[in-house]
Order: structure tokens, then sequence, then C-alpha cells
């Protein structure tokens, strides 16, 4: 078994078999020629696209998409060579739009690209321990202006809160209504963005005052999860293996990749920090941290947190959840829900 493969089962639990997701046309004239198609590609290789033509009808020219973007025009039946080293991770939609005889018809088919890099298994050393309440149901955990702030989930009990990790002390409370389920948060631009999670409903607060500026409906059918940003857009996660793009001066999603270990798509990807241009992640109900390529989707590293459970005594303890970068220490905090503690840790090779 490749080296990747059993890193996947700590994000994954499972080991997911390779098999073919290759979809033939649906199209009775044509369809694309999936004779030679693999079950997975990876990115530093390429496609042979090609049409069948079983009625021998006259064709004048195929002009080829992938996901719905035109990628070239050829004459009768050549077959178009494309490469896929631009192409994001995740099912690549095929189509070719045949003319004949005055008429056209499409056949569709479809690929799964997967990531050709093999995350590295890094270690972790704790530097220091602190306490962490043990009703927050975390969501969301970040530092702004050296001070933590923290959001929790459960209706009736959603609120983020500003306070001293060293003690506990609280500086500020904000409480959601109780329709609401609390989820991840964000600074950028001197706001804070807060999700929630099944309203589709997203608030931005002045980061310096905590005062509610404006209420947001997610552009998207999707769930809330966790949030992050790079200094200019943000990045969230909806429960699946998308890390969604979006622009924070229009709340639009603008682009999103999908989190790959290997050949395994990681789904219930969960809470996510920006350290020094990567995407920590939390790969929820699993004790551990995927560190992604923000720019492919491609898991490079994994921090394997389960070592972490010893250390917490809370009987109530949930899941490993909750991930914040000081860019003053130069180390990252991590907890979970309901836990009673608090890591301050290093991370190496």
């Amino acid at each position: 078994m490749k080296n990747y493969n059993f890193l996947s089962i700590i994000l994954l639990g499972i080991t997911l078999a390779s098999c073919s997701d290759t979809k033939k046309g649906e199209n009775s004239i044509f369809t694309i020629d999936n004779t030679n198609f693999k079950a997975k590609y990876q990115p530093q290789e390429s496609l042979q696209i090609g049409v069948l033509n079983p009625n021998k009808e006259t064709i004048d020219s195929i002009i080829y998409y992938v996901n719905d973007k035109k990628i070239a025009s050829k004459k009768g039946l050549d077959k178009l060579t494309f490469e896929l080293k631009d192409q994001k991770l995740g099912y690549q939609s095929l189509k070719a739009l045949v003319y004949f005889g005055g008429e056209n018809s499409e056949a569709t088919a479809r690929v799964e690209l997967v990531s050709n890099v093999q995350p590295k298994l890094l270690k972790y050393k704790i530097v220091n321990t602190f306490p962490h309440d043990t009703t927050s149901f975390t969501e969301g955990l970040e530092f702004y202006k050296d001070t933590l702030y923290e959001s929790t989930g459960q209706n009736g009990a959603s609120h983020f809160r500003k306070y001293d990790y060293k003690t506990g002390k609280v500086y500020k409370q904000v409480d959601l209504e109780n329709k609401y389920f609390g989820e991840g948060i964000t600074f950028v631009n001197g706001k804070l963005f807060q999700l929630t999670w099944q309203e589709k409903t997203g608030f931005i607060y002045d980061a310096n005052t905590l005062k509610l500026e404006k209420t947001f409906t997610y552009d998207k059918d999707i769930e809330g999860w966790g949030m992050t940003n790079d200094g200019k857009y943000i990045y969230q996660t909806d429960k699946t293996e998308k890390i969604w793009k979006m622009d924070p001066s229009t709340q639009k999603m603008i682009d999103y990749v999908n989190v790959y270990s290997g050949e395994s798509k990681i789904p219930s990807i969960n809470e996510l920090e920006w350290i020094n241009g990567k995407i920590y992640t939390n790969v929820w109900q699993k004790d551990a941290i995927a560190i992604v390529n923000p720019n492919n989707g491609a898991v490079e590293g994994i921090l394997d947190m389960s070592g972490l459970r010893k250390f917490v005594k809370n009987k109530t303890a949930e899941v490993l959840n909750g991930i914040a970068y000081n860019p003053k220490t130069k180390t990252i905090f991590v907890t979970g829900k309901n836990w009673d503690k608090i890591f301050e840790i290093t991370v190496s090779e």
C-alpha cells in the first residue's frame, strides 16, 4: 500500500478502492470514446478525447469542452489530446458538440483527476496547555491583534467571544439568536465574518467594536462550516470536500478547490486556518489536521492529533475542532468541542 493511502486512512478512517467513475454519454447518435479511459488521472498526465460514430454519420467538426469551457475545435473525427496539469482536482466533465449534416448533437462523459502529491506525516510538540470552557462547542478559533476569538455552535447557545486564553477570562461575548447555529469566524479588512450552519446566513461585524453591521445570505445552496482568509479572500467549507473562495466585499463565491489526499477525496473538512500560505483544516470526526495547498486542493501534510486525547479529561468532550495561528509566537493553538484544554503546539517534519 502506498504511503499516501496509509495517511488517507488517518483522514478518512477507511480505504477507498479505485474504480472507474467514467460515464458514457447518453446520446444515442454519438458517444465519447472511453475505451482507454483510466479510473483516475493525475495532473502530469494527458487525456485522449475522441468520439464514437456508430451510425457512420458524415461529421463536419467537433467542439470539445472540459467543465463547460471550450478547449478546442477539430475537423471530422480527429481526437484531442488534453493536458490535465492546469485543472482543479476532482471530476472533469467532458463534452463533445458534434456537427454533422446541418445538425449538431452532444456526447458527454467524465473522469476523475486526483492528487499526485504524497502527503508528509508531520510531527507536533506541545509547548503549553491552557484552560478551555467545556461548555464551548467550538466551531471557529482565530487570533486578532494578539487576542484569541472563539465561535461556538448549538441552537440557543451559539456565540463568539474574545478572551484571555491564558486564564479563560472573557473580555466580550456576542450571542446569536436562538434560531442560529453558529459556525466559523474570520477577520479580514477590519471586519469579523461569521457563518451559521444550515440557516444559510452570515454576519459581518466591526472588528474592533464587535457591533453587527450586516447580515448576508449565502449565494450558493451550501452549509456553513469553517472559515479563514489570506488577507484578501475568505475561504470556507460546507461539509463536503470543497473549500470555497469568497470575495468579502460582495460575499459572492468566486471559485473552489476539491481536497484530495492522493487518490482519495477528503469529505467533511471543517474549521480552517491560513498558515504561511497553506490551509490547515480539521476533518470532522477525525483527530487529524490536513495541510492543504489552496491553489489545487492537494493535501501536502497530515498531523495525527490523536495523542491529545489522553490529556483531555472532560468526559463529554467531542471532536477535535479549532485551529488558530498566533503570528506573534509563531505557534498553533488547537482544541475541540467541549474540551477542557487548549494546546499550544509547534509543527515540524
